[in-house]
Parts: C-alpha cells; structure tokens; sequence
C-alpha cells in the first residue's frame, strides 16, 4: 500500500509539473503583451509609455530570456512563491487565498445539490417498476447535461429573483445569496452523477448475486440500498475527477452570470488581462485539486470493493488467466 501511494504522488507531481509547463508555454507564446495591458489598465487606446513597459518588464524579468523566465518561475513556485499579479501587483497566493472562500462555499453546496438531486432521481429510475415513469426519469439526467450553464442561471435570475424576488439577483453574500448560483452548477454535474449511476444500479440489479438476495426473502428496496447500491457506485466514484473540472470549469460561467466574487470571476479577469502569475496559480490549484481528489478516489476504492484489496495482495506472477482458470477449477470440482 505504501508503495501504491508513493507512485501515485509522484505521479500527481508530474501532473502539477505539466500543467505548469504547459501553461507557461502557452501563455508566453500569446502574442499580446500583458505588461502592456496593464500599463494601459485604462483603457485608452492610446500608445503607452515605451519607458514604463521597459520597468515592468524588468521587474517582472520578462525582459530575460525565456528558459530563464521558467526556471525562476519554477523554482519559486516549488517554494510556494508563485509571484505578483502583473495588472495588481498583489501577490498571487494572496488574490487566489482572498477569492478561494466564495468558490468553496458555493462548490460545497453545489456539490451537496448536485449529490442529492443526482442520487436521488437515479434511485427512483430505477426502483420504479412504471415504464413511463423510469423513461421519463432517465431522460431528466440528458436534459441536464445539454441545457446551457449561462441560460439555466439567466432563468433562475429572471424566475427567483426578478419575478419572485425570494433571492438576491447579483453579488449577494450568506446562504441565500448562493443558493441561486449552487443550483445552476449543481444541475449539469448532478445530470452526470444520476446518468452513471442509474446505469450502474440497471445493469447490477441484473448480476446473480442479486438474485440470491431477493430469493432469500429481501425487499426490493432492502437490497437496491444494501447490495445494489455499493457495486453500483464505483462507476460513479470513477468520474469523480472530472466532475471535480467541470465544477471549477462551470464557476467561471456561474460566478460571472451571477456577479460573484471566487476564482471563477478571478479567471475570467486574469485571462482577458494576460495576468500570466495568476493565470499560472490558478492552473496549478486547479492541477491539485484534480489529482487530490483522484488519488483520495483510488485509496476509497477498496473500502467499497473489498476484491480490489484482494487482488493487490495476490502474488506478482499470478496473471489474471491463471486466476479465473483456478476459480473455474474450483467451481467444477
């Protein structure tokens, strides 16, 4: 086991290295000019200072080379200094540590949302014995993931605070300014959660194991929750990665659609001024939690497949061939 997380934090260290790298490259390749941008935060038009762009460059170094540049970028970055933003001159982990709160706050609710409504309509679509209702049930999931984050926010806008006025339209703050925005982004991620699972619980309902349980008596829903359920949920786990991008992916919509403060409305402005320092921190949060929530996803799995355990602790050079060949032996004999 040791030797199992050693790997995998190593390779999360590579990942953080990549996703670093290449969003170095990528934003030094952009042809504008982000000292530039800021020396014109205006926005005025006009020609700027040729003088000052010479001093931001310079106290920013991007007048050095550029393999100059990554190194002392990285080598900051590997002591948790990832700079100052170019268009604030706030330091990076300052403006990301100020913006994190709200994204969390809202991430945590859309995320209880998106778990409850995707968990429950998954359950229901499949413990209903109605035709209609089951096909009605399991097309909710597909409408979730094809309707537009931007348009299911300016709907709940325009229904719930415009109309109704039981919700603050822009800005607001506390738990009812963020129910709004949670469940904008809890819709297409828990469509996701209620698509996987429903497949999941369909298709175990169907294995043998299940049969054995509803013949020695068990309710239906005795043993969709207590042995359907478990297998049926590792699928689920499986995409929990990238349920966890399109949730910081979808913040930027959300929180712009909703005029919030987070790392979503940070993105959006850093990216439109070429912030590189902050864009740069931002991908590499991004990159951690990503490969945190992947390796915590791996270390769960044999607490809710127990096989899996067991597997791993079979010998090196037993192939997965000479164990079912014993196992078919076994239940011959």
């Amino acid at each position: 086991m040791g030797r199992y997380v050693t790997l995998r934090a190593l390779q999360a260290v590579g990942v953080l290295w990549a996703a670093f790298t290449i969003s170095f490259v990528v934003l030094y390749l952009l042809p504008a000019d982000p000292v530039s941008i800021a020396a014109d935060a205006g926005g005025s038009g006009t020609a700027v200072d040729k003088v000052a762009v010479a001093e931001l460059q310079a106290r920013y170094g991007l007048d050095r080379p550029l393999w100059e540049q990554y190194w002392t970028a990285l080598s900051h970055a590997v002591r948790g200094d990832l700079g100052h933003s170019i268009s604030t001159g706030q330091p990076v982990t300052a403006a990301i540590g100020d913006a994190l709160p709200s994204t969390l706050g809202l991430a945590s609710l859309a995320l209880l949302f998106a778990t409850v409504g995707g968990v429950t309509v998954a359950f229901a679509a499949t413990y209903s014995r109605r035709p209609w209702l089951r096909n009605a049930l399991r097309s909710l999931p597909s409408l979730g993931v094809s309707v537009p984050t931007f348009w299911t926010g300016l709907l709940l806008l325009q229904l719930f605070s415009f109309q109704f006025r039981l919700f603050p339209a822009f800005g607001g703050r506390g738990f009812a300014g963020t129910i709004l925005p949670a469940i904008t982004l809890a819709i297409p991620i828990g469509a996701v959660i209620a698509q996987v699972l429903a497949t999941g619980l369909e298709s175990t309902w169907r294995q043998p194991f299940v049969d054995v349980a509803v013949a020695k008596g068990g309710s239906r829903w005795w043993v969709q929750r207590k042995h359907v359920l478990r297998s049926a949920a590792l699928p689920t786990f499986t995409i929990a990665g990238v349920l966890v991008g399109n949730m910081l992916a979808g913040s930027v919509v959300v929180e712009t659609v909703f005029a919030r403060t987070g790392v979503g409305r940070l993105t959006q402005t850093s990216v439109l001024a070429q912030d590189i320092p902050v864009v740069q921190g931002i991908v590499l949060l991004t990159s951690a939690v990503f490969v945190t929530v992947n390796l915590a996803v791996d270390l769960l799995y044999p607490l809710l497949d127990p096989r899996i355990a067991g597997r791993a602790r079979r010998a090196p050079n037993e192939t997965t061939d000479d164990i079912t060949t014993a196992e078919e032996v076994g239940a011959r004999a």
